[in-house]
């Protein structure tokens, strides 16, 4: 057997521990599949003294992370730090000058730098790999860059965020409202002290914009990610959808067009009958729609110690197997630099919530808001007044446009008969 692929490991919150005791446990089986043993030299965190439950004793310690970069004997470093630059981005940069692989699970760094790595790694000529920095141990980075490469790709969409998803789910399954899951969430881990990156949709375009590079051969783009979170759902949107036959879901859509790149994340309704309806709790999934592989559907474990750490730990194995794929499917001055679509030139089925005042008038100027933006009204329902004497109003249009009910809510910006913003959720088609 060749010499061992000697890793360091920056970062030993709960993955790169589980790096750790992933290799321990598994260590002679993943030596027989690629072909030479995957041992860890040489570790750095901010805390040594921290139980982690693993023995680091036999680890070099390195202080200084963007270090790890220049330790010697060392042939690949993992990068599990976080953060789309500071330390991590320090340490992918020095990692790569210094012609050694990369193995990273943050998303951030490579939405915002993906294609300054990838021509850094090939420059260097050393491997650039990241499967853990998108749903967690589904392997739907090979997937897509490997098992479907001979295809042309039309879309790629999916749950994309275990924390929206584990709220929605329980908002759906209890009836309750936001806030109160919210709390509850944070209270189980599942969700952060601070949980914007997730409810606000950024982590979820994060790793939208690494699937349609892969998916469809452009530059990373994640600025030109539209991003609406969940915070505005309510029990009684999930209520109304569940009453016309959806769930409502937190979804990432990417989709190539003759216009140009289309990437939205945004709560939307789903059919009952399409796989992302069914899928709860912390649970990821993804679709790619292939012309000839027809439609592929990748679902799992977004999160945690053990998937994640095994993601990073399969792209350990194929580099130890000599595996040199370009990052993002093909080298990187061939990925094209995308034309952001234009979203009001889409068209498909809406829903439009409004908090209204219980007063005559009110349906008659949404209705006419509606008509004068060429918004054909498939249903309307208003519920009865709650305490504070507010009726909720439920629209689900017909297939049309999305300017078109981009400007019916703009004709009705500054009503006086609303209380508070409409909340537009668009129907998965």
């Amino acid at each position: 057997m060749t010499q061992a692929l000697r890793i360091a490991l920056a970062g030993l919150g709960t993955v790169g521990a589980g790096v750790v005791a992933l290799l321990d446990r598994h260590g002679d089986l993943i030596a027989r599949r690629a072909g030479r043993r995957i041992e860890v030299v040489a570790v750095s965190a901010r805390d040594r003294a921290k139980d982690r439950g693993v023995d680091l004793s036999r680890f070099e310690w390195v202080d200084d992370t963007v270090s790890l970069a220049r330790a010697e004997g060392v042939d690949v470093v993992v990068e599990l730090v976080g953060g789309s630059d500071g330390p991590a981005m320090a340490l992918a940069r020095a990692t790569l000058e210094e012609g050694r692989g990369l193995v990273t699970a943050n998303k951030a760094m490579l939405a915002h730098h993906g294609l300054a790595l990838a021509r850094a790694a090939e420059a260097a000529g050393v491997p650039l790999k990241f499967e853990a920095a998108v749903a967690g141990g589904i392997p739907v980075i090979k997937g897509l860059r490997e098992g479907a490469a001979a295809n042309a790709v039309s879309r790629v969409y999916g749950i994309l965020n275990g924390t929206s998803n584990f709220i929605l789910s329980k908002m759906v399954a209890e009836g309750r409202d936001f806030a109160e899951v919210l709390s509850e969430a944070q209270a189980l881990g599942y969700a952060e002290a601070d949980p914007s990156f997730d409810i606000d949709g950024v982590d979820a375009a994060h790793k939208l914009a690494i699937l349609a590079a892969i998916a469809f051969g452009t530059q990373p783009a994640f600025a030109d990610v539209a991003t609406h979170g969940i915070r505005p759902v309510l029990a009684a949107d999930i209520a109304e959808a569940a009453a016309l036959g959806y769930r409502i879901r937190l979804v990432g859509v990417a989709e190539a067009g003759p216009s140009g790149l289309f990437q939205r994340v945004h709560p939307c309704l789903v059919p009952l009958d399409h796989p992302l309806a069914h899928v709860t709790g912390s649970t990821n999934a993804v679709v790619a729609e292939a012309d000839f592989a027809g439609r592929l559907l990748f679902q799992g474990a977004g999160a945690g110690a053990g998937p994640t750490a095994s993601a990073v730990v399969a792209d350990l194995i194929d580099i130890a197997r000599g595996d040199r794929t370009a990052p993002f499917a093909m080298p990187a001055d061939a990925l094209t630099e995308p034309t952001a679509a234009d979203a009001g030139e889409r068209r498909g089925r809406a829903y439009l919530r409004f908090a209204v005042e219980d007063r005559v008038g009110v349906l008659a100027e949404i209705a006419a808001a509606m008509r004068d933006a060429g918004v054909s009204i498939e249903s309307l329902i208003q519920r009865a007044p709650a305490e504070d004497g507010r009726a909720l109003v439920a629209i689900v249009t017909h297939e049309g446009p999305e300017r078109s009910v981009a400007q019916a809510l703009e004709r009705l910006r500054g009503s006086q008969s609303l209380a508070g913003a409409p909340l537009l959720m668009h129907i998965l088609g």
